[in-house]
C-alpha cells in the first residue's frame, strides 16, 4: 500500500485541472489546447500603443476559458490542412490591464506610440470614439486576439494594418485595403465564424465566443 498511494497522488497531481495551478476553474492556457499556436503577447512588453508592459501581465502567455480554447483548437486544426496556422495577440485581459489602458488615454502628454499605433486618432477622443473603455469583453475570458501565419515561413498573411491599429483601415471590411487584404481578413473571419465566433466590425483580429461561459462576468486574475 506504501508503493500504491504515492502513485495515486502523482496520478491526480497531474490529472489536476487548470485552477489548481492558478488560474481559476473553467480557464486554460491556451498553448495547452491549441497544437502548434505561435503567441505572440505584445502586452508582455513594451511594443504596444502604450509603449510599457500592460499591468496584469506577468508572462507573455494566452489564457482563455476552456470553451474558446476548443473552439480555437477546431479552427487550428482546419487551418493546418493548408499550411496555415494561428498567431494570437490576446486573450483573457485582467480588469487590472484595462484600468491600465483608461489611465493612459487620460494621460494626452503620453504619446509616445502615435506613429504606429493611432496616426490619425486625437489620443483626447479616444474615449469618444470608442477606442478605449472602462470595461473590456476580452475580462470575461472568451475573446481572443490573432492573425494567420503561412507555417512554412513563420509569416502573418498581410491584414493590411499592425494588431491594434486604431482608425478606419483596421475595420474588416475597409475599402481602403488591398484585394488581397481584404481576402486574408474575409478568411480570417469566415474561419472563425464557422467555428463560433462572432467578429468585431471595428477590428479585423478580435473575436469573441457566441456561447461564452462568463457573459457577465469581469475577471481580473493576472496573466502568468
Amino acid at each position: 500500500m506504501r508503493f500504491f498511494l504515492p502513485s495515486l497522488l502523482l496520478l491526480l497531481l497531474l490529472a489536476a485541472p487548470a485552477w489548481a495551478a492558478g488560474l481559476p476553474e473553467g480557464f486554460c492556457h491556451v498553448e495547452e489546447v491549441v497544437p502548434g499556436v505561435v503567441l505572440d503577447v505584445r502586452y508582455f512588453t513594451s511594443h504596444n500603443f502604450l509603449g510599457d508592459p500592460v499591468d496584469g501581465y506577468e508572462a507573455p502567455r494566452v489564457i482563455l476559458t476552456v470553451q474558446a480554447a476548443r473552439a480555437l483548437a477546431g479552427v487550428q486544426a482546419t487551418l493546418a490542412r493548408f499550411g496555415l496556422g494561428l498567431k494570437v495577440f490576446d486573450g483573457y485581459r485582467p480588469q487590472r490591464a484595462v484600468d491600465h489602458f483608461v489611465r493612459w488615454a487620460e494621460d494626452l502628454s503620453d504619446t509616445r506610440m502615435k506613429a504606429e499605433f493611432y496616426p490619425d486618432v486625437d489620443k483626447a477622443h479616444l474615449f469618444r470614439d470608442g477606442y478605449i473603455a472602462a470595461r473590456s469583453g476580452h475580462s470575461r475570458g472568451s475573446t481572443v486576439d490573432l492573425t494567420i501565419i503561412d507555417l512554412g515561413t513563420g509569416e502573418a498573411l498581410d491584414m493590411g494594418t499592425p494588431f491594434d491599429f486604431f482608425g478606419p483601415p483596421s475595420w474588416p471590411e475597409s475599402p481602403a485595403m488591398s484585394a488581397q487584404v481584404r481576402a486574408n481578413r474575409a478568411l480570417l473571419q469566415g474561419i472563425m465564424v464557422s467555428h463560433g465566433f462572432r467578429p468585431l466590425a471595428e477590428e479585423w483580429w478580435h473575436f469573441t465566443l457566441e456561447n461564452e461561459p462568463f457573459p457577465d462576468t469581469w475577471f481580473d486574475f493576472p496573466v502568468r
